[in-house]
């Protein structure tokens, strides 16, 4: 039985994309390791790249954010360590933003 392969352009446009979120994602951590750009930016805009960001590799990309500080968070908010940006509600990235600001 052969399995059929997807055609070379679907390849390549897959391609093509994962690597453009992979670099933009690559840009914002390095924008937040300067300052440039912070997690609350990130969490408010939720720019493409980051859609399907976790948000504890979002807390944890900041300066001086470890594991530990980024799980204390995320459970006082219950929101899950691998759960992806766009899938937050409204009231989360609220939750999660006001606890980042105070």
């Amino acid at each position: 039985m052969a399995i059929a392969e997807a055609p070379a352009p679907q390849r390549l446009r897959a391609l093509e994309q994962a690597n453009r979120v992979r670099s933009g994602r690559a840009r914002l951590k390095r924008e937040m390791a300067t300052g440039v750009v912070t997690a609350v930016d990130v969490i408010e805009q939720c720019p493409y790249e980051a859609e399907t960001m976790a948000i504890g590799e979002l807390l944890r990309s900041q300066p001086s954010w470890g594991p530990a500080r980024c799980s204390r968070l995320l459970l006082s908010a219950g929101i899950s360590d691998g759960r992806p940006l766009a899938a937050l509600t409204e009231r989360q990235r609220r939750d999660v933003v006001g606890r980042l600001r105070g």
